[in-house]
C-alpha cells in the first residue's frame, strides 16, 4: 500500500506531505485546488514521464517521494525485478522521482538509481490508477485470463494443465531429437562405430601407460643400470679383501675377542652383525637385478610404439586411458540408442499420444469451468452495474480458441495451447445500448468508465493482487442514490485493497475511512496548494461545504451529519 506521499515544487504545490490510511481514502477540494496533481504525483512514482513544465516557478527541480509498504506476496512478486536492478528488497519500497528545469529525469528505488521502465513494471504490481490507463492492469489483456481463473478458483486446475503441457512438450522435444535427418543419423552412427572399434582394438588397460613408461626407461638405459648394479655388487661383496662385507668382517673380528670386557662393545658388535647381514642381502639383490637386465632393442621399439598408439587415442578421446575408455562407453550407449531408435520412437509416440489426450482432457474441463466462471463474473458485474445506475452497460468475458495442426486434441479438433490451456480471454464492454462489444482497452476513459471499472474491480476484489486502487473522475455525471452506492462499493473494495478516490460528492466522501482536503491559496500573487488530513469536525464542515460553498449553513451541516451517520450505520451493519 501507499503509506506516505511527499511532493515538493510540483506545479502549484510547494511542499505537501500526506500519510494515507490502509482503507478507503478520499481527496476533496474545490475545482482547480490541485487534487489531480496528487494523482499525477502518484503517476510519477509509477514511471510516468515528467516534463520540465511541472517544476514550480523559481525552483530548480520538482520531486515526488512515495513509501510503499510491501506485503509478503508483493515482495515475492517484485523480488526478481528489484534484485536484477540491484535494489535492496525490504519491507518498504521508497520511490523518488525528480525532474529538473532542464528536463533531466531521475528515478530512485530504495536509494538506487533505476530506469523508468523498472518503475513502470513495479508500478503495475503496486497501483491501479483508474483515470490513467497506462497504470491500469485491467486494460492489459494478458492478465484477463489470470483474473478469470483467480475469480473462479481455477488456479489448481490450471496448474494441472501446465504440468500436462510440460510433459507433452518434453516428449515432443525427445521425438524431434530422434527424428533428425536420416543421413545425419547414419553419419553419426558410422563415426561412432569406427571410434568404438578403434578404442576396443587397442585393448587398453587402466594404469597401462604408467607401466609402459617405467619399462621404457629401463630398456632405454639397460646397460647403465646393469653396470651400476654390478659395480655396486662388487663394492659391497665381490672385491676380495676390499669389499664392504670384508671390512665389516674385519671389524667384527677385532671386537669379538674383547667385547666381553665392556657391555657397550657387545652392543656395537651386534650392530655390526646386523649391518653385515643387510649388506650381504643387498649384494645378492644387486647381483640378481644385474642378471635380469636385458639389452632388448626390439622390446623397446614395441613399448614405444604402444605408447605412441595410446597418445594418438588420448589426442582424440581424452586426457587419460580412463577417459578414453569412458568415451568408448558413452559412444556404445549412443550407438545403442541410434540402433534402437525406431523402437524408442514408437514408444515415445505412444507416450505422446497419451500425454496429448490427457492434456486435452484437462484443458477441455478447464475450458468448461472457465465458461461457468465467466458467466458468474458477468452476473456479478451486471449486479454492480445496476447498483451504480449503469444497467445500460454490457459486459462480457470473451473466450476464444484457435485451431492449430500442432495443437492439443480437443473434441475432434487440434487447438493452439500453452501452459494455461487452450483459451484466450478478453474482457469486452459496450457502454451504450446498440453498440458492439469492444475490448476493454479500447473503450474511452472518464467518469462512467471509472464506475464500470469499479463494478469490475468489486467483482474481482478477491482475485485482484494489486494492493492500491486509485479512482479519479468516478463521480462525473452521477448524484443522489448512485453516488451513495459508489461510496458503499468503494468502501467494500477497501476491505481488500487500499483505495484512494478523488471526488466532489459528499455522498461518496462520507463512506471514507480517511478524508483529505486539497486547497489552494494565493499569496503575494503566487498560488499554493496544500493537502490536509481532516479531523471529524473538519470533515463534517468539508462535507457541508461540498453541498453548497465555503460557508455552509446549519441545514448543510445537518445534511452532512446525516450522510456521515447513514454511512456509519451501513458500515456497522456490513461488519456485524
Amino acid at each position: 500500500m501507499l503509506a506516505e506521499l511527499v511532493v515538493r515544487n510540483f506545479a502549484v504545490i510547494e511542499e505537501a506531505r500526506v500519510s494515507f490510511s490502509a482503507g478507503f481514502n478520499v481527496l476533496t477540494g474545490e475545482t482547480g485546488a490541485g487534487k489531480s496533481l496528487i494523482i499525477d504525483a502518484v503517476g510519477a512514482l509509477l514511471g510516468s514521464r515528467l516534463d520540465a513544465d511541472v517544476v514550480r516557478a523559481g525552483a530548480t527541480s520538482a520531486q515526488v517521494e512515495g513509501i510503499f509498504l510491501l506485503s509478503e506476496e508483493a515482495r515475492t512478486q517484485l523480488a526478481p525485478a528489484l534484485q536484477e536492478a540491484g535494489v535492496p528488497l525490504e519491507d518498504e519500497l521508497v520511490v523518488v522521482r525528480e525532474v529538473s528545469q532542464a528536463g533531466r529525469n531521475l528515478a530512485r528505488a530504495n536509494g538506487r538509481t533505476v530506469p523508468l521502465s523498472l518503475l513502470r513494471g513495479v508500478g503495475r504490481s503496486l497501483v491501479d490508477v483508474h483515470g490513467q490507463t497506462e497504470h491500469l492492469s485491467l486494460l492489459d489483456r494478458r492478465q484477463h485470463l489470470d483474473y478469470l481463473d483467480a475469480f473462479g478458483g481455477l488456479m489448481p486446475r490450471r496448474a494441472q494443465v501446465a504440468t500436462a503441457v510440460a510433459r507433452v512438450r518434453s516428449l515432443r522435444r525427445r521425438l524431434e531429437d530422434l527424428s533428425r535427418d536420416e543421413r545425419e543419423v547414419a553419419r553419426e552412427r558410422d563415426l561412432l562405430e569406427f571410434q568404438v572399434r578403434e578404442i576396443e582394438s587397442a585393448d587398453l588397460r587402466p594404469g597401462e601407460e604408467e607401466e609402459l613408461r617405467e619399462e621404457q626407461k629401463r630398456l632405454a638405459h639397460a646397460q647403465a643400470l646393469q653396470e651400476a648394479a654390478q659395480s655396486a655388487y662388487h663394492a659391497l661383496y665381490a672385491a676380495e679383501g676390499y669389499s664392504a662385507f670384508d671390512a665389516l668382517a674385519r671389524a667384527h673380528a677385532a671386537l669379538q675377542g674383547i667385547a666381553h670386557l665392556d657391555e657397550r662393545l657387545r652392543e656395537l658388535l651386534s650392530s655390526l652383525e646386523t649391518v653385515a647381514a643387510e649388506v650381504e642381502e643387498a649384494a645378492r639383490a644387486l647381483r640378481a637385478y644385474a642378471a635380469r637386465i636385458e639389452h632388448d632393442p626390439h622390446r623397446l621399439e614395441q613399448v614405444e610404439e604402444r605408447l605412441e598408439a595410446i597418445a594418438r587415442l588420448k589426442r582424440k578421446y581424452g586426457d587419460s586411458i580412463e577417459q578414453v575408455l569412458d568415451y568408448a562407453r558413452q559412444a556404445r550407449e549412443r550407438l545403442s540408442l541410434l540402433v534402437s531408435g525406431e523402437e524408442e520412437r514408437q514408444r515415445l509416440e505412444r507416450e505422446l499420444r497419451e500425454a496429448e489426450e490427457e492434456a486435452g482432457a484437462l484443458a477441455t474441463a478447464l475450458s468448461q469451468a472457465r465458461k461457468e466462471a465467466a458467466a458468474a463474473l458477468e452476473e456479478a458485474v451486471a449486479r454492480d452495474l445496476a447498483d451504480l445506475a449503469m444497467g445500460h452497460v454490457a459486459f462480457r468475458v470473451g473466450l476464444e480458441q484457435g485451431e492449430d495442426p500442432l495443437g492439443l486434441p480437443v473434441q475432434g479438433r487440434r487447438l493452439a495451447f500453452d501452459e494455461s490451456g487452450v483459451d484466450r480471454v478478453e474482457f469486452l464492454v459496450a457502454t451504450n445500448p446498440g453498440e458492439p462489444l469492444r475490448p476493454l482497452a479500447k473503450v474511452a476513459s472518464g467518469g462512467e468508465m471509472s464506475r464500470f471499472l469499479l463494478a469490475l474491480k468489486g467483482a474481482l476484489a478477491a482475485a485482484d493482487p494489486v494492493p492500491t486502487l486509485i479512482f479519479d473522475e468516478i463521480d462525473v455525471g452521477i448524484g443522489g442514490r448512485s453516488a451513495e452506492m459508489v461510496g458503499r462499493k468503494l468502501w467494500k473494495l477497501a476491505r481488500r485493497h487500499q483505495v484512494l478516490c478523488v471526488t466532489h460528492l459528499p455522498q461518496i466522501a462520507a463512506y471514507a475511512d480517511a478524508h483529505y482536503r486539497v486547497s489552494k491559496e494565493v499569496v503575494l500573487g503566487r498560488a499554493f496548494s496544500h493537502i490536509q488530513a481532516l479531523s471529524e469536525e473538519e470533515r463534517l464542515r468539508e462535507l457541508a461545504a461540498m453541498l453548497g460553498g465555503p460557508r455552509p449553513s446549519e441545514r448543510m451541516l445537518a445534511t452532512a451529519r446525516e450522510f456521515l451517520s447513514r454511512a456509519r450505520q451501513w458500515q456497522r451493519e456490513q461488519q456485524a
